[in-house]
């Protein structure tokens, strides 16, 4: 028997969908989506499920960026052959990638335990939302929104970077979230901050769904609901990042704290009273 049906793939695929680039925690609302469903959300099984569905969202993120990645990706090999063509921008950019996806693996490997454990609680979740939600505020009415993508730096690479991860300890707030928040701080305006969000959330979501997949095969959750939930990810997750890039061009990021409060406070309830 398989630890997720189809049905249940389906609908967890969506919420993936929707909210892995949104600044409101995809771990969290798979958690709780997890929850009301009836499915252990500690499950090796479950917790490899939810960590190989997010390659879904990561391929809708490579289809829709796909020329800029081509762009980087091509400049850093010319870079590697030609020494001139290490000055061109796209070029330090994909090293900076490199090197800013190290930390969360570093920290990823080495807290796997408490990851998979102590931290996975819903109670945790719904702190992170709360918490998750006062920084995002902090960080959008601090941050002078005047530096725009060309103008990142290596700094800001490892530090938006690093900030994952405090969504990888703490699921509920947000890796999005966490690295939009401080790419805000160090000035980048809002677009800016989220297509660097997409780009540094490429190879670490990719990372931890490869190498999720053994446990999630292994223990319990069939090939095809993991085809389907991953199949349907991507397809929601394409709609929601062409509507988020849209969305933040014109407005802020309080909608985004309204909506993790009010769930962070539900979940406290719901958690309090015995349901979840």
């Amino acid at each position: 028997m398989s630890a997720i049906s189809v049905g249940q793939a389906v609908v967890l695929g969506a919420v993936e969908g929707v909210t892995e680039f949104l600044p409101v925690s995809s771990t969290g609302h798979l958690k709780i989506t997890e929850g009301l469903m009836g499915i252990p959300v500690d499950d090796k099984a479950v917790v490899g499920f939810s960590a190989v569905i997010q390659v879904g969202a990561i391929a809708a993120v490579l289809v829709y960026f796909f020329k800029d990645i081509v762009r980087i990706v091509s400049a850093w090999f010319r870079g590697l052959r030609d020494p001139e063509e290490r000055y061109h921008h796209d070029y330090k950019f994909a090293w900076w990638v490199i090197c800013a996806t190290i930390p969360i693996v570093a920290v990823g490997l080495a807290a796997k335990p408490l990851i998979e454990g102590p931290l996975a609680s819903l109670w945790v979740v719904a702190g992170s939302l709360i918490v998750g939600s006062g920084v995002m505020w902090a960080a959008d009415q601090m941050g002078r929104h005047k530096r725009g993508e060309d103008d990142t730096s290596f700094k800001d690479a490892m530090l938006v970077g690093s900030s994952q991860i405090l969504a990888l300890l703490f699921p509920g707030f947000s890796r999005s979230g966490a690295t939009m928040s401080t790419a805000l701080i160090l000035d980048l305006d809002r677009v800016a901050a989220t297509r660097l969000s997409f780009f540094l959330g490429i190879p670490a979501l990719t990372g931890a769904g490869l190498y999720e997949l053994k446990d999630a095969l292994g223990t319990g959750t069939g090939g095809l609901p993991l085809a389907v939930g991953t199949a349907v990810s991507f397809l929601v997750a394409y709609a929601s990042i062409a509507w988020l890039l849209r969305f933040v061009a014109k407005h802020s990021f309080n909608a985004f704290v309204i909506y993790r409060i009010v769930v962070g406070v539900l979940l406290f309830g719901l958690l309090g009273a015995g349901v979840l």
